[in-house]
């Protein structure tokens, strides 16, 4: 009996790390493109950029900025709450938008009192008002830092684009809080109110419960959309708004109804009982809101990811030979008169993962040996920077050895002159036995499938890609 008991177990056990390998590895193999793989696709890729990113620590980082940026948020969001005189609308707002942290909150609105009743005495207007911005832009632009972290995006916006477009969301986000608070008011005085509408009244009740709802949807999405500096198809950013806010909504009532059973933290912190929660809830909203920029990450990549792997761990000598190819990809393509390719669709065709496609174009890039050109759809392709006819391989590689920076070292050229000069020497007799080799004579197998798929405009496959931002941009 027990060694048909043992035998279950061992043929449960086996069966349950074959489901799991298939879930971590071996999903990545599959050729079909059923809903249910797609959906376990999208998981295992937002799993492993999770962890790959190390977001608990960005996380962790992206706390202690909200920490330092709360008082002066909270500072200009009431100076333009009073200038409109709705200071009382913008606080009512606040507590029912995070219920959570009613404490909080009312102990950083006696900072925020006592931070603008400077402003009538003239400080604020020097060295407070730079302070200020200084926090804001500074939380702002780690946001978008991570966000671009989570996109590949190696490029943040300019420093003046940054200025003005955060700007633009301090002073927007009051606005649009009076806005929301207002019509809340509207509906519920204006219908409810009135005998001629009060068959409406039930749907207002349910209206105004899913009110908080739809605004952190609508937040979340407009997070997704607007702030990595890259494209990003709004269906996707949608999606992972819509479960954001759920899961938000749900830590929430987690904390709400949780207070009540940490009175025990009183007798130690006191009066700033509310401290450690208040930090708590504040990671805990970080890592939804990443988690949100990973999950549209992964919904809009999926397809271009035939491989995954630790990318790092891939060798000079191999990464010379994905580039050799990869150029001579570019080069096939441009003279035999084709609309170039983006990168995500190189990555398609030839079979190469997307990230390592991305990697190798920046190289390229920055050795003068491609152009990122404008094609009629608003996406940005790959070219050759130069006449295709002389191009070698020992060109090639002799340019890419060149990128990034050199002679940096104190006195390392004059310490090791002899043997530098001896290194010179021989990887110019390298270069120069390539030099025989055209990178136009190299010929690479062709799929006649994928052609047709590249070629078709539009496309399922490439309206998912995220080429339609420069990605030269911050190099001129």
């Amino acid at each position: 009996m027990e060694t048909k008991k043992e035998s279950l177990i061992t043929r449960l056990t086996a069966k349950a790390r074959d489901i799991i390998n298939y879930c971590w590895t071996g999903v990545w193999k599959e050729t079909r493109d059923t809903n249910g793989i797609r959906a376990l696709k999208v998981a295992n890729l937002s799993v492993r950029c999770f962890f790959d990113r190390d977001l608990q620590a960005k996380s962790m980082a992206l706390t202690y900025s909200t920490v330092l940026a709360i008082v002066p948020a909270f500072a200009l969001l009431f100076a333009i709450g009073r200038g409109f005189g709705f200071q009382n609308l913008l606080e009512d707002e606040l507590y029912k938008s995070f219920p959570a942290q009613k404490q909080g909150i009312e102990f950083a609105l006696k900072f925020v009192d006592s931070y603008l009743s400077e402003a009538s005495q003239g400080i604020f207007v020097g060295v407070g008002i730079i302070f200020l911005l200084w926090t804001l832009i500074s939380l702002l632009s780690n946001i978008e830092s991570v966000f671009n972290n989570i996109w590949d995006v190696k490029h943040d916006r300019s420093f003046y684009k940054k200025v003005v477009d955060y700007i633009a969301i301090c002073l927007m986000v009051p606005v649009l809080m009076i806005c929301s608070s207002g019509l809340s008011i509207f509906m519920s005085a204006t219908v409810q109110d009135n005998m001629h509408f009060a068959f409406l009244t039930p749907f207002v009740n349910i209206a105004l419960e899913a009110s908080p709802l739809v605004l952190a949807w609508l937040a979340f999405s407009l997070s997704f959309f607007l702030i990595p500096n890259t494209k990003v198809n709004f269906k996707y950013a949608a999606i992972s708004g819509a479960v954001c806010a759920i899961i938000f909504q749900i830590i929430q009532l987690l904390f709400v109804n949780g207070q009540l059973y940490v009175s025990k933290y009183n007798a130690i912190y006191g009066s700033f009982a509310f401290l450690p929660l208040l930090l708590i809830w504040l990671q805990l909203s970080w890592l939804i809101l990443l988690f949100g920029c990973v999950l549209a990450y992964s919904l809009q990549n999926v397809l271009s990811y035939n491989f995954l792997g630790n990318l790092s761990r891939m060798s000079e000598n191999y990464s010379r030979k994905v580039t050799i190819v990869l150029a001579a990809a570019i080069v096939s393509r441009f003279r035999k008169g084709k609309t170039p390719l983006t990168r995500t669709q190189l990555g398609f065709y030839y079979d190469i993962p997307i990230k390592v496609v991305k990697n190798i174009c920046e190289q390229l890039y920055r050795a003068g040996m491609i152009n990122y050109v404008m094609l009629p759809d608003d996406k940005i392709g790959v070219a050759p920077a130069s006449e295709t006819d002389t191009i070698s391989v020992g060109e090639l590689l002799q340019r890419l050895d060149a990128v990034g920076l050199h002679d940096f070292i104190p006195r390392f050229s004059i310490i090791y002159r002899p043997i530098l000069d001896r290194i010179d020497t021989w990887l110019s007799e390298s270069y120069e036995s390539m030099k025989g080799l055209l990178i136009k004579d190299i010929e690479l197998p062709v799929d006649a499938d994928k052609e047709a798929v590249v070629d078709a405009a539009p496309d399922p496959f490439i309206k998912s890609d995220d080429d339609d931002s420069n990605p030269a941009a911050g190099f001129e």
